[in-house]
């Protein structure tokens, strides 16, 4: 190095140790090692274990270091691809305020990351956080209700062979039921070896990956009639061993003679607009589109997009009366493995006037490109197996009278208001 050079590092030399000095000074500059114990576990109690213990759906328990330090690396991989956990909502458009959003902060990312990049330590075992998760034998919604459920209807049980079709079994089953009740909460299970051979299920609510249930907003409720029936509607595969499954509803009810004020409806919409609709070549990537005119105002509590192998994005649009349009939600990344009901907050949920119009939009890749498809060179069309095609979206909603619609939106608009002075 030319002399004027080495002067030069040995005069400017005191000035960057004094400058790092001061910036190691500033409160929060300081870094401290990120920890399994402090920093981890905490992000994967909260996000991912629900699903990530032993007798739940995932592959993998991630509760002790000992499980989740051998998928340190797939882990960060997992989450700095917004892969896990399962949450597919596009952030750019459309409502982002919901209930029971299990995504992870850009903060909880880079934790994660961090840590996986650090050797993946341990940590001090003192800064566990401590849970009990209950067994998979309990009613997941006691907790939240206060108490188990007050009805359990179970189907007529159903046995699936080892090897062949899939199959759909679609008993009707009795409440027991002596007078009108109103519902509060709704949970479905399969059994628990069931859950194996159960695609989803159908009864009064659905079974899937990532939905188990219903909770209904203050003075809202779903109406049982007296000497009523539950329509059970499940859809089981093979997976190379017979299996025998029962699934449960539990319903959680309002006190007797009270009748809530809101009655809360499900609906599949597009459905029966999709069967005529829908046509997939071989090799292509498809936009197909319905439309739902709205003869009662509504409120929507919650929106799932459905599709199988190919589904790829659904959208959903408001076109108001006077023309104007709006994205209510967009899953620019559908998954066939999780089927995730978005439940909106209640301060968030779509108030749409009566001749509004629902537009769905739904894309399907049928190429060789879509590494869920089980054949691009397959024409498909409308069916209810796996390796078929549909697509709709169910909501939860309310019909509102035109005054009380009116009184929401306007409840609604004085308390943006508010927040935003």
């Amino acid at each position: 190095m030319p002399v004027q050079g080495r002067r030069l590092m040995q005069m400017t030399r005191p000035i960057f140790m004094a400058a790092a000095a001061l910036l190691a000074a500033v409160p929060g500059r300081a870094q401290t090692a990120v920890t399994f114990a402090k920093d981890v576990a905490p992000i994967l109690q909260e996000h991912c274990q629900a699903c990530h213990r032993n007798g739940s759906m995932a592959p993998m328990p991630l509760v002790t270091y000992d499980e989740v330090r051998p998928w340190a690396r797939a882990i960060k991989a997992k989450v700095v691809a917004r892969e896990m956990p399962p949450w597919h909502i596009d952030r750019t458009v459309g409502i982002q305020d919901f209930k029971n959003d299990i995504s992870l902060s850009a903060q909880q990312i880079s934790t994660i990351a961090a840590w996986a990049d650090s050797g993946a330590p341990m940590g001090d075992a003192k800064d566990l956080p401590v849970k009990q998760w209950p067994s998979d034998e309990v009613w997941r919604m006691s907790e939240g209700q206060g108490r188990p459920p007050d009805l359990i209807v179970k189907s007529t049980p159903w046995t699936q062979s080892a090897e062949g079709q899939d199959q759909w079994w679609e008993p009707v089953v009795s409440t027991g039921l002596t007078e009108d009740r109103w519902v509060k909460a709704v949970e479905i299970r399969p059994s628990l070896k069931g859950r194996r051979i159960v695609h989803h299920a159908i009864g009064l609510v659905e079974y899937a990956p990532g939905k188990a249930g219903e909770v209904y907003p203050e003075n809202t409720g779903r109406l049982l009639r007296a000497g009523g029936s539950v329509n059970f509607s499940v859809h089981y595969h093979s997976v190379g061993e017979a299996i025998t499954d029962q699934v449960e509803v539990g319903l959680w009810l309002y006190p007797k003679a009270y009748v809530p004020k809101y009655q809360v409806k499900t609906a599949a919409l597009g459905s029966q607009e999709a069967r005529k609709v829908l046509d997939i070549p071989p090799g292509k990537v498809t936009v197909h589109h319905t439309y739902i005119p709205l003869t009662e105002a509504t409120e929507l509590l919650s929106f799932q997009p459905h599709m199988h192998t190919r589904g790829k994005a659904m959208s959903m649009e408001a076109i108001f009366p006077d023309g104007h349009v709006e994205m209510l939600s967009y899953v620019s990344r559908f998954s066939f493995n999780w089927h995730v009901n978005y439940v909106y907050a209640d301060n968030a949920t779509p108030l749409l006037p009566r001749g509004t119009t629902i537009h769905i939009t739904a894309w399907h890749d049928n190429t060789a490109g879509n590494r869920s498809n089980p054949d691009p060179t397959q024409w498909v069309g409308w069916g209810q197996r796996s390796f078929d095609e549909m697509f709709h979206c169910n909501v939860t909603l309310i019909n509102l009278p035109d005054g009380e619609f009116q009184r929401r939106v306007e409840e609604r608009q004085s308390a943006h208001r508010l927040a935003s002075n």
